[in-house]
């Protein structure tokens, strides 16, 4: 599945990776057989119950709201993920990235009927195929995608910085930059301080700044190092 381009709150575009259709129908796999497995044990203590018929009617409702609010209750309070799609590290969003509200997880789940119901899936794939932004029918009239949050090997990972949890970026215009630009950026960065050319990171901060479009307070060796660390925040979220 492409990657789409999203646009955060600060009007800045941020490539996100978009869930594969493998991982959305093995997620579902998933789901249904937790499903499945839950009918079949409630089936079974129903057996071993002695109830009126009336009894039994309203114990096949009290079982059978799981199964129907199934996808809507857990992506509800469980921020976009069901059993199936956590298994496969998958979670519903926003099209601009964030978490959404209670309205969006109930219109794509009313939409379920159309989407998957109805022609057993195959409306739900054929849509996702062609949208480009990993969405169907009930994504796209809620405004959601569901993303991939696996990790990808790029040319990111061999930065080798490490982000602390409460890290604050400084410079959110990073996003701008692909992962060919910062390993550049970091293997001249390397050089010039091995070499002690300390013009050459001097003309490296003043070039990246150029780039970005802004304007740095601080010493050229820290606003390069700040601009690597700050782009590792953005892709590793």
């Amino acid at each position: 599945m492409d990657n789409f381009q999203i646009e955060t709150a600060q009007n800045i575009g941020i490539q996100q990776n978009s869930a594969s259709i493998g991982d959305r129908i093995l997620a579902f796999l998933v789901d249904l057989f937790i499903i499945i497995i839950y009918t079949i044990l409630s089936m079974l203590l129903l057996a071993g119950l002695e109830a009126d018929r009336f009894g039994e009617m309203v114990y096949y409702v009290v079982i059978g709201l799981p199964v129907f609010l199934y996808y809507l209750l857990f992506e509800t309070f469980w921020g976009g993920k069901t059993p199936g799609k956590a298994a496969l590290k998958i979670r519903v969003v926003k099209l601009d990235g964030s978490r959404p509200a209670f309205s969006n997880y109930l219109i794509r789940w009313l939409l379920r009927i159309i989407d998957i119901s109805i022609g057993s899936g195959s409306i739900a794939v054929v849509t996702i195929l062609l949208n480009g932004k990993g969405q169907r029918l009930g994504d796209m009239a809620a405004k959601t995608t569901v993303i991939s949050e696996k990790r990808k090997v790029s040319l990111a990972n061999t930065l080798a910085v490490e982000i602390p949890e409460n890290y604050v970026p400084k410079y959110p215009q990073v996003t701008v930059l692909k992962d060919r630009d910062v390993q550049d950026i970091k293997e001249i960065y390397r050089t010039a301080r091995v070499k002690g050319r300390h013009d050459v990171v001097i003309a490296l901060a003043e070039k990246t700044a150029s780039v970005l479009g802004v304007k740095f307070e601080e010493k050229p060796m820290a606003f390069i190092k700040q601009v690597i660390e700050d782009y590792n925040y953005f892709t590793q979220q």
